[in-house]
């Protein structure tokens, strides 16, 4: 399944909305910064997905959850960076 750039930013928002349920960032508020993060997880939860053997992440679902999973990632490193200032 081949998203395009249109895929990408759902999965995105709804990864980044996700995330932001169990973090809770404040840092990261309203449709396009929660899209970044989505996205930017997405990038990352490739990634893991790859280094952990999985190989290429399949499907919507599958990829919400590695998406999801980068995001959350993305969230806590947010707010380590917001706890230092």
């Amino acid at each position: 399944m081949d998203m395009g750039i249109l895929g990408w930013i759902v999965i995105g928002l709804f990864a980044g909305s996700i995330s932001g349920w169990f973090v809770g960032s404040r840092s990261v508020q309203g449709c396009l910064p929660t899209i970044v993060v989505g996205v930017i997880g997405g990038v990352i939860g490739g990634w893991l997905s790859g280094a952990m053997g999985l190989g290429r992440v399949e499907g919507f679902l599958g990829a919400l959850l590695f998406a999801t999973i980068g995001s959350i990632l993305v969230r806590l490193v947010l707010r380590a960076i917001e706890g230092r200032g």
